[in-house]
């Protein structure tokens, strides 16, 4: 089991931090925070996603050396969304029943169109 993130990511090089996290565990979490969150496992949809504001992330680097991170804001938002991948979790899995449902029928009629239009 394992992560890729980089909350400080821009289009230079120079810019990027990749962190990557092998065998993560989330060993403590306190308050709530709610995001607006979307993913490219969930296409055109974001969705406001209520999460532990403050978490306490512990796994390995890829040298195997023990990591042990104090996240809060958008990084502790991604580090349990990532997390939450690795459990088979997507975030509209946290989303209500309501919003869910409007956004599956969305892009089933999507995939209709498309489907049609390569037929015709």
């Amino acid at each position: 089991r394992m992560f890729v993130i980089d909350t400080a990511w821009s289009d230079d090089e120079v810019g990027r931090h990749p962190v990557v996290v092998i065998n993560p565990e989330i060993s403590e979490r306190e308050g709530r925070i709610t995001w607006d969150e979307g993913c490219l496992s969930v296409p055109d949809y974001n969705a406001v996603v209520e999460r532990d504001a403050r978490i306490t992330l512990r796994g390995l680097d890829l040298d195997g050396n023990p990591i042990v991170e104090h996240a809060e804001g958008l990084r502790a938002v991604c580090i349990q969304h990532e997390v939450d991948h690795l459990d088979g979790i997507l975030f509209i899995d946290r989303i209500s029943r309501l919003k869910r449902g409007l956004y599956v029928k969305k892009r089933r009629k999507q995939l209709a169109e498309e489907e049609a239009g390569e037929r015709g």
